[in-house]
């Protein structure tokens, strides 16, 4: 087994801050264990950026004890008349499903810093968010509300994904893959859009663009299990076009790939049910 290698996690969590990307699950992971093996005696003042970054991460993926451990450190730094703590505690609300506790934490950072776009965009997409949640089954009026505030807020990558979430639960398909596009742009590195880019492109049966962007979620992230599915599903109706290049090599290496996979699997019916598949 191979050696955790703290620095390059570290370096690791830097390099997603510095990009803005937020891969909440890797960044859990990589930071629930900085913090087990309390390495973060180590990290000196990036102390406080790393627990922010890892609660936020936390509340994401419904971490609530590794999230409230990172808030409860920050707390004993900042007071909670610090705005950006504050904001944390209106995610952890809005997380739990508190939506009046989170509405009355946005409400009260906007009044006491007006001026501050950071919290006025943190207000106006959670208001987005907020409007979800209270029009369930008003779906057009969630996308008003994200539109309008995307037209003002173009770089919140997290509003372009909820308004593409709201879009496919409408099956607006090529409205969906317009705001993967524009996702794609703010966040080059995060093989997550593609991903989702790429199903929306198969659905739509652009089959060369969706092959395309299944190669580049493998270019970033290999061995990905549905991209190499959809990469092997491409290319099987590919085989016979001239539009493609490499499509039957790139076919039998998925399929190689995905049987390699599975080769891990300790469910046998699994790998007998994926090799069957396959091989026809």
């Amino acid at each position: 087994m191979n050696k955790f290698d703290h620095l390059k996690a570290v370096e690791e969590l830097q390099t997603f801050r510095m990009t803005n990307e937020r891969n909440s699950e890797r960044v859990t992971i990589l930071g629930a264990r900085i913090i087990k093996d309390n390495y973060t005696s180590k990290l000196g003042d990036q102390i406080w950026p790393f627990y922010e970054q890892i609660a936020v991460a936390a509340l994401d993926v419904q971490d609530f004890t590794l999230a409230d451990f990172c808030i409860d450190k920050l707390k004993e730094r900042f007071t909670e008349k610090s705005l950006r703590f504050r904001r944390l505690l209106g995610m952890r609300f809005e997380a739990q499903g508190q939506l009046d506790e989170a509405q009355e934490v946005y409400d009260t950072i906007l009044q006491e810093d007006d001026t501050n776009m950071v919290n006025k965009k943190t207000k106006t997409k959670q208001k987005s968010i907020l409007i979800k949640y209270l029009a369930r089954n008003k779906e057009q009026d969630m996308i008003d509300a994200l539109t309008k505030y995307l037209d003002t807020y173009y770089d919140d990558h997290e509003a372009w994904l909820e308004l593409c979430d709201a879009y496919l639960s409408k099956h607006m398909y090529d409205q969906a893959a317009y705001c993967c596009e524009e996702i794609i742009l703010l966040q080059p590195s995060n093989h997550i859009c593609y991903l989702k880019y790429a199903e929306i492109l198969y659905t739509l049966n652009h089959l060369p663009l969706a092959f395309k962007h299944y190669c580049k979620v493998l270019e970033l992230c290999t061995d990905n299990v549905r991209a190499l599915y959809g990469l092997q599903l491409c290319a099987s109706k590919l085989l016979t076009s001239t539009e493609v290049n490499h499509v039957s090599d790139l076919h039998a290496l998925a399929t190689e790939r995905l049987l390699q996979v599975y080769k891990k699997e300790p469910a046998e019916s699994m790998k007998q049910l994926i090799q069957e598949y396959l091989s026809q």
